[in-house]
């Protein structure tokens, strides 16, 4: 979407303040608290891909509105309804590929194809970058609002031509969702897995502020979707790694030292450390995502996934309040705690399959 590396600056540049932002993202997590858990239950019980679909249409809804009516109410309305589109994905694309593997023997290439997608995902945003720069060098914000709109509506229409492994007789909405909570609350490593997975989604609110670390370093706005650039390559290549015998305290650490480094050098050069702290936290996420999923034995999967999705936007509160409290270094010092706690979240071996 074009819009990713603009909308915290069209924020800004219609009046709004720090404070201001950081309500709006706090909005957006707030929507996706109450939608997470019931949203992916909704896509255990009737339909994965359905859910995609819809995810992009809702998404679609919330820039035209950000583009037609700007202003802080209009902003809040278009993060509600962002927010709904996120919780329909949020499980759903996990359960989906997941299922998908398993049906054809090939389960143990979930980590693998995973970290594709998601590297796949982040680079996408190098020719959203481009756009980016080239549609507001045109029209400004409205195009670049517009052309995102139809891109979301075009991702939804692909959607529906993704393959959905049938599940069999499906429960009750209702006893989907209990058994995809009881998963996630008595089975010790998979408590421990949601929680960890959780906690690292959470930081990646961290990337809604990527885009105002670049202008306060100094970098013209125009310029900024292509300073930012390097930081989604450096995630893509840091996801497709998948390395799982990388000892992820370490990766994790180090990915918070460079990120708080970046914020003493406050220079434009900082964004080169950046992208390596953010290629390691999204090496690390992958890999925790992976053992989740290696961990979830129930059919309520999209649901139990689900439970780490709400646990991040809960995670990404902090880092909302962290940013207008202490900015960067703060951050790095949450990061930092979080690679402390990864040996005690994923040290149990995967439980035996049903």
């Amino acid at each position: 979407m074009p819009i990713y590396p603009l909308y915290a600056l069209l924020f800004a540049d219609n009046g709004m303040s720090d404070g201001q932002i950081s309500a709006l993202f706090a909005i957006w997590s707030t929507v996706a608290v109450v939608a997470e858990i019931p949203f992916g239950a909704l896509a255990d019980r009737f339909s994965r891909r359905w859910s995609l679909v819809a995810a992009g249409g809702l998404q679609a809804a919330g820039y035209a509105l950000w583009t037609a009516v700007p202003g802080f109410w209009s902003y809040a309305a278009g993060f509600v309804l962002w927010g709904l589109g996120g919780a329909l994905v949020s499980g759903a694309m996990e359960a989906l590929l997941h299922d998908a593997l398993t049906a054809v023997g090939a389960g143990e290439e979930f980590g693998r194809l995973l970290g594709r997608v998601t590297a796949v995902g982040l680079l996408a945003q190098i020719p959203a970058a481009l756009a980016a720069t080239a549609l507001f060098s045109t029209g400004g914000y409205a195009l670049v609002g517009w052309v995102s709109v139809a891109t979301c509506a075009g991702a939804g229409l692909l959607a529906t031509r993704l393959p959905e492994t049938p599940r069999g007789e499906p429960e009750s909405y209702l006893a989907t969702l209990r058994s995809g909570l009881v998963e996630t609350a008595a089975v010790p490593a998979v408590r421990r897995a949601v929680l960890v997975v959780a906690l690292l989604l959470g930081v990646d609110a961290l990337e809604e502020y990527f885009p105002l670390l670049a202008r306060d370093w100094d970098v013209p706005a125009a310029l900024v979707p292509l300073a930012v650039l390097a930081i989604p390559l450096a995630g893509a290549a840091g996801a497709a790694l998948n390395a799982t015998r990388v000892p992820l305290v370490v990766s994790l650490a180090l990915s918070a030292l460079l990120l708080g480094g970046a914020g003493l050098l406050h220079h434009p050069a900082g964004l080169a450390l950046v992208a390596l702290s953010y290629g390691l936290y999204r090496m690390v996420l992958v890999v925790a995502e992976t053992r989740l999923q290696e961990r979830i034995t129930g059919s309520a999967r999209a649901t139990v996934t689900s439970v780490a999705g709400l646990g991040s936007e809960v995670a990404a509160y902090g880092v909302y309040a962290a940013w207008v409290v202490g900015g960067v270094s703060l951050l790095s010092l949450g990061i930092l705690a979080i690679a402390l706690l990864l040996p005690w979240a994923l040290r149990s071996r995967v439980p035996a399959r049903r």
